[in-house]
């Protein structure tokens, strides 16, 4: 497990993508993104990996473009989010309950990393999840699911994806404690805009993983 390292440079292809952005767009973060939100979650989200003029932009997930929009104003109709409207890293905005990463954590050319990259990355996702031992996970498309089952040692042809679907995960890794996984297509502009995914559609996902993840901790107290 490895925890997440804002100067990795594992994949030259991404490294050279990252750093090409920052000659092109002075001023950008333009380099690995870490994740965003309450410290000791009872859920997490795993989105893909940080958009151009995204959170390569701005350096908190799902911050700056269309991807964000929907996401943050769930979040915030759902209450475990203080605003919104994400801006910047320093506008204020805090999560109660619920973190946000990425399956990647570099911009990747095209926003489409290769198999290679997504495994390259998975350490850290790994030391995420044994670190905060969410009760449930939240796989923002198909990449983002597999590389949850991946770092959970699972695999993929035990939990297909599918909007909506639920997967009971025992993890096989070492560290990381049993999850609930729920899948949910990416809230991206192609998405939403062909309404592949409505805000409806997306708010009773959000709506089901909260109201698992509060079961789960009262389960235990």
């Amino acid at each position: 497990m490895t925890a997440f390292d804002p100067s990795c440079r594992r994949c030259a292809r991404l490294v050279e993508c990252r750093e090409a952005s920052a000659r092109r767009y002075p001023g950008y973060h333009a380099a690995p993104v870490p994740a965003f939100g309450d410290p000791a979650p009872a859920w997490l989200i795993v989105g893909l990996a940080p958009g151009l003029h995204g959170a390569n932009r701005t350096g908190r997930p799902f911050t700056g473009d269309h991807a964000g929009v929907l996401l943050y104003e769930t979040l915030h109709a759902l209450g475990v989010a203080s605003s919104r409207v994400s801006e910047h890293r320093d506008d204020g905005l805090r999560l109660s309950g619920v973190r946000i990463t990425n399956a990647v954590k570099c911009l990747p050319p095209a926003n489409k990393p290769t198999p290679a990259e997504a495994r390259a990355c998975n350490d850290f996702l790994v030391a995420e999840l044994a670190a905060l031992s969410p009760r449930v996970v939240v796989a923002l498309g198909r990449i983002a699911h597999d590389a949850v089952l991946d770092a959970a040692g699972v695999a993929r042809s035990a939990c297909r994806f599918a909007h909506g679907a639920e997967h009971a995960v025992t993890p096989s890794r070492d560290g990381v404690a049993p999850f609930r996984l729920v899948d949910s297509y990416h809230c991206s502009r192609y998405n939403t805009q062909t309404r592949r995914l409505t805000p409806e559609m997306f708010r009773e996902v959000l709506e089901r993983a909260r109201s698992l993840a509060v079961a789960a901790a009262t389960a235990v107290r």
